[in-house]
């Protein structure tokens, strides 16, 4: 019998590839942005993560939910120090989020209320973070110089520990939910509309780099 994160992750695959397909990352990991331009994926990574993070906290008694509440996980303090870094002690009045990260904050908080609706979304970030977010963090360190301290924090998960440990963890935990076919169905949609919701916002920023270029 297949367990459901393989399921997970077979249907939702595609997805997967499209979003790292995304012109904005093939721009950021081509060495042809500057920092600051950087800088605005960690701006609007510190507005998802603040909603998700913020969700996290309140479902942490919830015991479906609650499974998947991992405080080492939380990104908040580090993107903090990667804005400091890109953009100085005056960061929080140079970022803002866009039209793509608002809706993407609105269907995080949207789906507060149902424990699977949750673990979808940090599912899709997290899983990600802890998987391709580490060669991200590899090239940038080698684009822009940064080191752990500020710059690349966001992909630095030192509390974790064994992230190959930590994410089979993750994926038992996902099996232990024995979620029935329909209910499988409805997190693997909303596995994909994560996937497309972060999708545009790469998209955006796109927009907004060349716009200003």
């Amino acid at each position: 019998m297949t367990s459901f994160s393989e399921i997970l992750k077979t249907a939702t695959w595609a997805d997967h590839e499209s979003a790292e397909d995304e012109s904005y990352l093939k721009e950021l990991m081509g060495g042809r942005l500057s920092a600051e331009e950087y800088g605005e994926m960690i701006a609007q990574h510190y507005f998802a993560y603040l909603a998700l993070d913020g969700v996290s906290k309140a479902l942490a008694g919830d015991p479906v939910a609650g499974r998947f509440v991992f405080p080492e996980l939380y990104r908040q303090e580090a993107l903090e120090r990667d804005l400091h870094t890109v953009y100085g002690p005056a960061w929080r009045d140079r970022i803002a989020p866009s039209k793509a990260t608002h809706t993407l904050v609105a269907r995080i908080n949207q789906v507060a209320d149902w424990p699977c609706g949750y673990i979808a979304h940090h599912y899709t970030r997290y899983m990600g973070d802890l998987s391709g977010g580490q060669f991200i963090r590899m090239e940038l360190q080698k684009i822009y110089g940064y080191a752990k301290g500020g710059g690349v924090d966001f992909y630095i998960f030192d509390q974790v520990g064994s992230l190959p440990r930590f994410k089979n963890e993750y994926r038992t935990r996902l099996d232990a939910l024995n979620l029935d076919e329909r209910e499988q169905r409805r997190v693997i949609r909303e596995v994909k509309l994560a996937y497309q919701l972060n999708t545009e916002v790469l998209a955006e920023l796109l927009h907004t780099v060349k716009a200003a270029a």
